[in-house]
């Protein structure tokens, strides 16, 4: 039997992951019916299909708008795409490039029977979960040989707009201590229906996120881990309208966190929730069978509601990210759930409230890694108060055993940081996270006292939310604005012409290879 340092009461906690299943598997009901232009243009980059034509398109997007144009999207690229290699004797690649060209209509060749078009997609299939798998190796490798960073991970940004600037910075901040390097994504990227090619340098607010530039931060950190003598992750971002694909080219590229959030981008990006549902699905599946510790975005619901009101709502929305990502095969030691400190400075007794959080969602995620975020909300400019407050932060963290500590900049609301900025925050963490290693061991938490009612009370109001939306359906919820107090409508926002009930003669055979790690 789990104790809890917080007395709470883990009946009321089972019964919260309960109602949170059936919202979620409401959910997944629909998902399984369903598929997306991303979800298929992913398929066709698994099958190894890449490159652009010469108008800067990439060759996924020419293949999967032929067979949406063409009314046959319903039916998946896979069929399609398998159905073709044997009736051409091209290969994957190939076939992308005669489309292109206008020389191949997939939609209009005599069809196989679709036991032979599986029996033909199988090595090439094969050959890909094949080199995942090889990156998975290496990964494994190196923590078995150079070992990593002791949790909290140390879990810096980059954000130059530039890949080989980001290098640069990536490699300093691994010098300096980090062990989590995120390269953040360039503004509006999540809004894009396409993957950008190639190697970028010009960005605003960060760097594009393209499977070449995933592959030059790769390798660099790998340089750089091994001249530190510790293994360094990459994060990135595969939330938006492109989910599962950036999350396969993160998979083929050995990156090792991923912002991956099953409604973020419906709440913050106006991205359509059944698009947004579908996608996370199969983003989640590739995640989990790559070893990829995902991160979910409740943070962000506490930049628009108030932190100590809206509390319960993060909690929520944690217990239903943690069910989602079960659907999808995810184990609970991948889900970087989020939550924040993000309270108002001029709160009485804040301090004990954020420690209340921290330790409540230590104690109901207790396998999960947890990814937490810093102040940011009530930055000033002030950099000394603003030091003040991260370093409160980092004591929260290392009290309660959070797992991904994203570190605060005393800058934070003035400039992207500078390398000192960086080398600051990161010498702040070490320093609190070395004096105070034990404290969460040596303090207990008085019964009837602040941390514990606090935790009860948004335990309890959690509950209240989660039955509401049960009954109500997540949509529903969504277009009521229960989080974040946003409110989007279910067929509006943007992707939703890109989804597509799935044909009779549909097949997605990595759903099952990855979910059961083959």
């Amino acid at each position: 039997m789990q104790q809890s340092k917080l007395g709470l009461d883990f009946k009321k906690v089972a019964y919260a992951k309960d109602v949170s299943k059936k919202i979620a598997d409401d959910v997944q009901q629909f998902v399984e019916s369903y598929t997306t232009v991303a979800v298929e243009r992913t398929l066709c980059r698994l099958m190894g299909i890449d490159g652009i034509d010469e108008n800067g398109v990439p060759l996924p997007n020419i293949l999967v708008d032929e067979i949406k144009e063409k009314g046959v999207l319903s039916q998946g690229v896979m069929f399609l795409l398998g159905n073709a290699i044997i009736e051409t004797k091209l290969t994957p690649q190939q076939i992308a490039e005669q489309v292109s060209a206008g020389k191949l209509d997939i939609s209009k060749l005599p069809i196989h029977p679709k036991e032979k078009i599986e029996q033909t997609l199988k090595p090439l299939i094969d050959a890909s979960i094949a080199r995942i798998n090889t990156r998975k190796a290496r990964r494994d490798h190196y923590l078995n040989t150079i070992g990593e960073g002791k949790k909290p991970y140390l879990y810096v940004i980059v954000a130059t707009g530039n890949i080989y600037e980001d290098v640069i910075q990536a490699k300093a901040a691994a010098r300096q201590g980090a062990d989590i390097v995120a390269v953040i994504r360039t503004t509006g990227q999540s809004l894009l229906d396409y993957v950008p090619y190639g190697a970028t340098t010009e960005g605003f607010g960060g760097t594009y996120a393209t499977q070449e530039n995933f592959r030059i931060m790769r390798a660099a950190l790998d340089e750089v881990g091994e001249e530190v003598s510790r293994y360094i992750r990459l994060c990135n971002y595969c939330s938006g309208l492109c989910m599962p694909e950036i999350a396969a080219m993160g998979a083929l590229e050995g990156l090792d966190v991923m912002l991956n959030d099953a409604l973020y981008g419906i709440l913050f990006r106006d991205i359509n929730m059944q698009r947004t549902m579908v996608d996370q699905y199969f983003s989640r599946i590739i995640n989990g069978f790559a070893g990829v510790i995902i991160n979910t975005g409740e943070d962000n619901y506490l930049t628009t509601a108030d932190a100590f009101d809206e509390a319960h709502t993060v909690l929520a929305s944690d217990l239903i990210n943690e069910q989602l990502a079960l659907c999808a095969g995810l184990p609970e030691e991948q889900m970087g759930l989020g939550h924040a400190f993000e309270m108002d400075p001029e709160l009485e007794n804040g301090f004990l409230y954020e420690l209340a959080q921290a330790q409540m969602t230590r104690e109901i995620f207790p396998k999960a890694p947890l990814k937490y975020m810093p102040p940011t909300k009530f930055m000033t400019g002030n950099i000394f108060r603003g030091h003040i407050q991260d370093a409160l932060f980092n004591q929260v963290s290392i009290w309660t055993g959070q797992g991904l500590q994203l570190l605060g900049m005393m800058t934070e609301a003035i400039h992207t940081p500078f390398m000192s900025d960086r080398y600051l925050s990161i010498e702040n963490a070490k320093y609190v996270f070395s004096t105070m290693k034990n404290i969460g061991d040596e303090v207990e938490y008085k019964e009837g006292g602040i941390i514990r009612t606090r935790a009860a009370q948004v335990v309890d109001n959690a509950i209240v939310l989660l039955e509401d939306l049960q009954k109500e359906g997540l949509f529903t919820a969504l277009e009521k604005g229960k989080f974040a107090n946003v409110k989007r409508p279910k067929n509006g926002g943007k992707g939703l012409a890109g989804v597509a009930e799935k044909g009779a003669n549909y097949m997605n055979p990595f759903v099952d290879l990855m979910k059961n790690r083959k």
